[in-house]
């Protein structure tokens, strides 16, 4: 099946035939309906375009009928070689960027896991609904031989249509009074293979995806998820080279009482996020 072939009940864009982009599909349910992600697992270096907009799938399932308000959403230490996994651990900070993405990571097992970390949140980002910024996180932080065919499915797959789907102009800006909210947070990472020239990664993410502002019908939701990134060593730093993602681990929800919309807003604004380095 060639690409582009695919179109399924979410709109999703089709890739090389060994994997299906799924794009959200329409209201239903109550607004407080939890977001969840399908699983992907082809190994084609274009799997990758699953990854990011099925980060964006999560908006569908959020997008519940309704008018409710938006739900809630140290120093390292440890020695190398001995390590709890549950410990936060490393011994090199990243220093270096390109842009706002961290780059110039360690070549040995705890720089793949950073960089992986640190590409995972920029994958997450409001910025991947904006054309130049999403060009720009593409072509930094994916091997040079994907990068240009990734950005062209990509500027596809966030059409105009699919924007004003989840409330975003053909810009990919909310409405006035409304703050669109995508963010990935890592729980934690682990290798699963390493040599010198490649590395897989595993890194466990909850998210927050949605619009705050008062009358959303489209409200901030939490979502679990694990990213499973291949990377290659190529220019002098990690790379890029797949991407796919599953559901879960996901813990039982707790007791805390939901927040205003306009209290999700602010803190969205509010708080800034990390540079992720182990």
């Amino acid at each position: 099946m060639s690409p582009g072939d695919e179109h399924d009940s979410f709109g999703g864009v089709g890739g090389s035939g060994q994997t299906r982009t799924r794009l959200p599909e329409g209201n239903s349910g109550d607004v407080y309906g939890g977001a969840r992600r399908p699983v992907r697992s082809s190994r084609s270096l274009i799997t990758v375009v699953g990854v990011v907009v099925l980060l964006i799938a999560a908006i569908a399932f959020a997008n519940r009928g309704g008018t409710e308000p938006a739900d809630a959403a140290g120093p390292r230490s440890g020695t190398p070689g001995r390590t709890a996994p549950t410990s936060a651990t490393g011994v090199r900070p990243v220093t270096g960027k390109n842009g706002t993405i961290p780059t110039g990571y360690a070549h040995d097992d705890q720089g793949a896991q950073s960089a992986a970390t640190n590409y995972a949140v920029a994958l997450g980002s409001v910025e991947m609904f904006q054309d130049g910024p999403r060009e720009e996180i593409v072509r930094t932080i994916h091997a040079p031989a994907i990068a240009d065919d990734l950005v062209k499915r990509l500027d596809a797959s966030y059409s105009p249509d699919f924007l004003a789907s989840i409330g975003l102009d053909a810009n990919g800006a909310a409405p006035s009074g409304m703050t669109f909210v995508s963010r990935t947070i890592p729980v934690g990472a682990k290798v699963r293979d390493y040599t010198d020239t490649s590395a897989t990664v595993e890194v466990w993410c909850t998210g927050l995806v949605g619009l705050a502002g008062t009358g959303s019908t489209k409200p901030v939701t939490s979502t679990w998820f694990t990213i499973t990134e291949k990377l290659t060593w190529v220019g002098g730093d990690w790379r890029v080279e797949s991407s796919t993602q599953n559901e879960g681990p996901t813990p039982v929800n707790g007791d805390n009482r939901a927040s205003m919309a306009d209290e999700i807003a602010e803190a969205v604004e509010g708080y800034g996020g990390f540079t992720y380095a182990r």
